[in-house]
């Protein structure tokens, strides 16, 4: 495929166009409404048929974001972790006593939130709990049944069961800094984002190590596919997917390649129902790319900002897109 993608398939003329006037740092859906998280203290509410409304959330940056469809939480550098409906009320969840930075946040199952600040994971169910990881958290993600929490710092991770402050927390260790963490659909795997590039994993059921290799850079996007069949990953020319349909995850195979380029990839974000992953790559073009055969559709033409947040809506049929430079747009797919 040419760099060109002259004979590529478009939607980029039926993207909804949006100016955000700041950088766009994530996107969330709530519901049919689009969320992009500002560069600043703000979220910016795209209703389908509505004119675009800020929402000042935080005191200062926001720093992590997470959403379940129905509230986006976000912890910022006020020391605050802020809930925020699709009407765009908002609600402080915490505060930090110490007013730390909110780096990371997460939510999990039956409402449940997580979020670090420092070397403190604190994990809010029926009750507060909080644990003292080894380092500076790195990165959060719940398991998807039970309540219990996977947390990155240096030199590994550790699954953590907040409910059960009598059971000792599991270590999984590998050298190096870990600052990011995602859990497979099946809870049946960990993998973890490097400041090296490349990922770390572990098949939980015997800790057996899973090494992912080969990136040009740090990777900083990832996500799992319907079914959690492949995990889609940035930090490379081309997108990435690592193989999940067997027991032994990616052990032992290599991964699949799609969507060359000369630029790298920044953001990926899988589609809720189909093996389609969007990538939003460093000179601003947008692909949707299918896995099964490697067919790609330009939802966005290269500009002058590199793409930086992607979501999907729940049923797929809208993805929203922001750039570095503020620049936004949400695509109609029905």
């Amino acid at each position: 495929m040419s760099e060109s993608r002259n004979d590529t398939v478009s939607l980029a003329e039926r993207a909804r166009r949006v100016t955000a006037e700041a950088p766009v740092v994530a996107a969330h859906f709530l519901g049919r409404t689009a969320v992009f998280v500002l560069g600043d203290e703000a979220l910016l509410m795209v209703e389908p048929q509505g004119d675009p409304r800020r929402v000042a959330v935080h005191a200062g940056a926001i720093l992590a974001t997470a959403a379940d469809g129905a509230r986006v939480v976000s912890g910022g550098d006020d020391g605050k972790v802020v809930e925020t409906n699709a009407v765009g009320e908002s609600r402080t969840l915490a505060t930090d006593p110490k007013r730390r930075w909110i780096d990371h946040v997460a939510l999990g199952p039956d409402g449940a939130v997580a979020w670090s600040a420092g070397k403190a994971a604190i994990a809010q169910g029926k009750e507060l709990r909080q644990f003292e990881a080894p380092s500076t958290v790195g990165g959060l993600a719940f398991l998807p049944k039970g309540f219990r929490l996977a947390i990155a710092h240096y030199n590994g991770a550790t699954l953590w069961f907040p409910n059960a402050p009598q059971a000792a927390p599991e270590k999984l260790e590998w050298k190096g800094s870990h600052l990011g963490a995602t859990v497979s659909p099946d809870g049946r795997f960990l993998v973890t984002t490097m400041q090296e590039p490349m990922l770390h994993g572990w098949r939980l059921v015997d800790r057996q190590h899973m090494r992912m290799s080969g990136y040009a850079a740090r990777v900083t996007s990832l996500g799992w596919t319907s079914g959690g069949h492949w995990l889609a990953t940035s930090g490379a020319s081309q997108l990435i997917l690592w193989p999940f349909q067997t027991k032994d995850g990616p052990m032992g195979k290599q991964p699949r390649l799609l969507a060359p380029s000369e630029h790298r990839i920044g953001v990926v974000a899988c589609h809720p129902r189909q093996d389609v992953v969007a990538a939003g790559y460093s000179d601003g073009m947008l692909l949707l790319v299918r896995i099964d055969d490697g067919a790609e559709i330009l939802a966005k033409k290269p500009g002058d900002a590199p793409v930086t947040a992607l979501a999907w809506s729940a049923d797929g049929l809208l993805l929203a897109w922001g750039t570095e430079s503020g620049a936004a747009g949400i695509i109609d797919l029905a």
